[in-house]
């Protein structure tokens, strides 16, 4: 499978694909795309983990013959909130290049290193707010519902990384010159 994988790379004909596509270009471009596809695994990866236990509790509930617990959603969802911080990230980053394209080529390793600091950081939020989310669902199932409120804070700091993360590389984005304005 490696070596296929090796094979295709080594006699892929990547100008022929990538047509008359500047290298800086593809370099923005692919620091959108790893933006939004990071931190969509990162959601993914953190809402698999949180829905695991929480499937895990609604069954022993439902053993029990207690109701199912709907607080157990609220830890389950959390992490979805960082793919869209990287969303917003990705739009600027796609408006720049199709704007400014002068400037997002003069910029192209910052669009790319943007991109990929945006997508880690989002994706390592969500995914460790899965894991806080999956021992909070742990908790409170085995707790008969206590701690609630330290389980939120406890995801709302990691949340925080996910927020400082997209207005931190929003800021690092060059400003494209504003147009001219015709009287």
């Amino acid at each position: 499978m490696v070596s296929e994988a090796m094979s295709f790379l080594a006699h892929t004909n990547f100008s022929a694909i990538l047509g008359a596509a500047e290298p800086a270009h593809v370099f923005g471009t692919v620091g959108v795309a790893l933006a939004l596809g990071l931190a969509a695994m990162g959601s993914a990866l953190g809402i698999g983990a949180a829905g695991q236990a929480a499937a895990g509790a609604w069954g022993k509930e439902a053993r029990s013959g207690k109701p199912l617990s709907f607080t157990y959603i609220i830890m389950v969802g959390a992490p979805i909130s960082q793919t869209l911080y990287a969303m917003i990230v990705m739009n600027r980053l796609g408006a720049l290049l199709e704007d400014a394209p002068d400037l997002a080529a003069a910029n192209a390793g910052l669009m790319l290193g943007i991109g990929l600091a945006t997508g880690l950081g989002e994706m390592f939020s969500a995914w460790m707010q899965g894991q806080i989310g999956a021992a909070g669902v742990r908790a409170l199932s085995d707790g008969e519902g206590k701690g609630f409120a330290f389980i939120i804070i406890a995801l709302g700091i990691v949340e925080t990384v996910g927020i400082f993360t997209m207005v931190f590389m929003l800021g690092m984005i060059p400003a494209a010159p504003a147009a001219a304005v015709v009287s």
